[in-house]
């Protein structure tokens, strides 16, 4: 920090503490004058500014003026965000990221130490990379997006690096990972949001996005130069439309570290889920019938993820697949059906009864689900009858509606527990308040992927894991279903929030074995445990 000096130490959200400084330290380093007088210690700072903002009017007000403090000293955003885990992790990601992606072109001040690239000029990824990353001690992850395909928000363009900038706060806030390792990267390729391309505030291209072998051409040019300068990089997409995901999971999952939430991410948390629902119910996996209600990315993550958690009980590829109904929005997936994607094919149902099905509760009268998970981003789609009729047949029916935001959730926590007279099995997207039933208090679980991911990368981070394996993701899963007690009346069927810390050291762990076991780490580690501890970053000044 010798290099830097008077206004320009103040100037560097890693290098300024502001009221903290010592008095021994404003003379060394020419702050006289520069701030006032006073020495707060960072545990003053951290309550004067909670203070300031539980005054504050509503999350997304809260939210941006987090990313103030973000933008000016980030060590104190990432004090006041852990201090206050369960109850800010909301504001700085899901459900209150959508209000700072959609207002991202109005509220621009500073970029938040983002890289953004443009598709039209890839002779310039390199000395992108490299001006973005100057002020970083290394690259250890970077989460990525284009905006296409933003929570249920669809293309918000650049707008979407938001979504990397808080999915990186939380990678740290939850797992400890080095926010001086990590970098957000959008990538701008065009809009094909009409209320964008009309925005006169619009801080991206106006133009129709590149498809095909031309976009995929840049991403294979941004994957090799992202490599070349950070070698042990993990390379997280997110929010990516469909189809370019797939292709680039598909492409890359074998070659590079590299890891899609969307479609990874949310099978894990599922997978999770499935195993509390099946410990509940006394009931293997093996045994339930499963309806995702969403053929998108996420739906098809889902059903990959959940199938491979069949096969690593020993059932066959054809066993696994049959106990997996998919619908889209056109109704139930049959092979029938014209236009699929690759993953809507690989769950086309064969029956010839099944056919032409397209209302929910006419879908499960006909299959007879017992876990029914909802990622269309349809609000409300799990109407009153098809709950009702999922209740008929099922003890304990498993209802997870976790599109989010709560805007698109396919039915509320309080009317799946009405509506079943307490006896759903219930997980949501975003947070729910617990729901109180027949003298019972429900706690209602997230699929908050804040659970999973962040250990998921800590762990990769600490093996230097060379690919991301089915093991792994696996191993991830079972490290989260891990932290329940579910023998109580009421208990939640995932983690609530506030044990997110306590989530993330145990998936860590899990995937850090699992990538020892699996012959992919390519660091040599004697103490797990110990390796992760020694990894963890905390918010404390220098």
């Amino acid at each position: 920090m010798t290099e830097y000096r008077g206004k320009n130490v103040l100037t560097k959200p890693f290098l300024n503490k502001g009221q903290a400084f010592t008095d021994e330290e404003r003379e060394k380093y020419g702050l006289q004058g520069l701030i006032p007088a006073a020495i707060e210690p960072l545990e003053q700072q951290v309550a004067a500014s909670y203070e300031k903002l539980v005054q504050l009017s509503d999350d997304y007000v809260k939210n941006q003026y987090l990313m103030t403090i973000y933008n000016s000293n980030r060590v104190l955003y990432y004090a006041i965000v852990r201090q206050h885990v369960e109850e800010l992790l909301p504001v700085i990601y899901t459900p209150t990221i959508a209000d700072a992606v959609t207002n991202f072109s109005r509220d621009f001040v500073l970029p938040h130490g983002a890289l953004y690239l443009d598709t039209d000029h890839p002779e310039q990824l390199e000395a992108a990379m490299l001006a973005a990353s100057s002020d970083l001690e290394q690259v250890d992850v970077m989460v990525i997006t284009d905006g296409e395909g933003v929570l249920g928000i669809g293309d918000w363009g650049v707008g979407g690096v938001m979504i990397s900038v808080g999915k990186l706060a939380v990678y740290t806030v939850a797992a400890g990972l080095n926010p001086h390792r990590v970098l957000p990267v959008v990538i701008d390729n065009g809009t094909e949001n009409s209320e964008l391309l009309a925005d006169p505030y619009y801080v991206g291209k106006k133009c129709a996005r590149k498809t095909g072998a031309e976009y995929l051409a840049y991403i294979e040019q941004f994957v090799k130069t992202a490599k070349k300068l950070f070698p042990s990089v993990l390379f997280h997409w997110e929010d990516f439309g469909r189809g370019n995901a797939a292709a680039i999971l598909a492409e890359y999952q074998d070659k590079i570290t590299t890891f899609n939430d969307d479609i990874q991410g949310t099978g894990i948390m599922m997978a999770a889920a499935v195993y509390a629902v099946a410990e509940v119910t006394q009931k293997p996996i093996t045994a339930h019938r499963y309806l995702i209600f969403g053929g998108g990315t996420a739906g098809i993550g889902i059903s990959d993820q959940i199938r491979q958690e069949m096969l690593l009980t020993g059932l066959t590829s054809e066993q696994a697949y049959a106990q997996i109904y998919l619908v889209d929005r056109y109704g139930l997936v049959t092979e029938e059906m014209a236009d699929l994607t690759e993953g809507q094919r690989r769950y086309a149902r064969p029956e010839k009864n099944l056919t032409g099905l397209s209302n929910l509760t006419e879908i499960i009268e006909a299959i007879k689900p017992t876990v029914l998970i909802g990622c269309s981003g349809q609000a409300g789609a799990f109407s009153e009858d098809a709950v009702r009729k999922m209740a008929e047949f099922n003890e304990r029916p498993a209802i997870l509606p976790i599109s989010n935001p709560t805007k698109l959730c396919e039915a509320t926590a309080a009317d799946l527990i009405k509506w079943t007279d307490g006896r759903a099995l219930v997980v949501t997207g975003s947070p729910s308040a617990p729901v109180k039933f027949d003298n019972v208090e429900y706690i209602i679980g997230q699929a908050n992927n804040a659970l999973l991911y962040p250990g998921l990368g800590l762990g990769i981070v600490v093996s230097k894991a060379s690919t991301v394996t089915k093991n792994m993701l696996s191993k991830a899963a079972g490290a989260i279903s891990a932290l329940q007690d579910l023998s109580q009346a009421g208990a939640p069927i995932l983690p609530p929030l506030q044990y997110v810390r306590e989530a993330s050291r145990l998936v860590a762990e899990a995937v850090v074995q699992a990538a020892i076991d699996d012959k992919v780490a390519t660091r040599k580690i004697t103490d797990v445990k110990a390796a992760v501890e020694n990894e963890i970053w905390e918010a404390n000044y220098e």
